[in-house]
């Protein structure tokens, strides 16, 4: 796994419009885990890319209906069989992580890559995401100013608002294999 001016050179390439640049001399240092599945509770099909592109089509579902005018985008994503699929490059600003604060600062956005897990907060996430997941993380631990300390989720940085990746999502293992590649 590579990267090249912020994109991981394996990954399936879906560029999305919702970002921006980032704050003047602002690299990223803090990685945002979360989930999406839509419809919620359901998996595959083209609608996450169709959200994080603005394609999303409002009539295709009745959940859709509230969230296709959304201007949302994480910089990549997990699909349960463990493809990656980024949207934005880590060095730009997606637009992932809304209201937020991290050890005092707002607008994690600003400092942060967000990934998202395809999955629910009560579903266990697979072995294939996992794993998928710490090679990103890897990655990104190579390339930017990132510790164990600033990986966090997303119900942390917006605790009243969100609960992924929820309690389904094992932080032990997952932090344990960063740490067995990044001792």
């Amino acid at each position: 796994m590579k990267l090249e001016d912020g994109w991981i050179t394996s990954a399936r390439k879906v560029p999305s419009p919702h970002f921006n640049q980032r704050p003047e001399s602002e690299i990223p240092s803090l990685l945002i885990i979360h989930n999406i599945s839509l419809p919620p509770g359901e998996f595959g099909g083209p609608w996450i890319d169709q959200l994080f592109t603005g394609t999303l089509p409002a009539d295709a579902h009745p959940y859709f209906a509230d969230i296709a005018h959304l201007r949302v985008a994480a910089h990549c994503l997990i699909r349960r069989d463990g493809e990656l699929v980024q949207y934005v490059s880590f060095d730009q600003r997606a637009w992932h992580a809304g209201v937020s604060a991290f050890a005092g600062r707002e607008n994690c956005n600003d400092f942060s890559m967000g990934i998202e897990l395809e999955g629910t907060d009560i579903l266990p996430y697979t072995d294939a995401q996992y794993e998928t997941l710490q090679q990103v993380s890897d990655l990104l631990l190579e390339h930017y100013p990132l510790t164990l300390e600033r990986i966090t989720g997303h119900s942390d940085i917006a605790p009243q608002r969100k609960t992924d990746p929820g309690p389904a999502f094992d932080w032990v293992r997952f932090k344990d294999s960063i740490r067995q590649e990044n001792p």
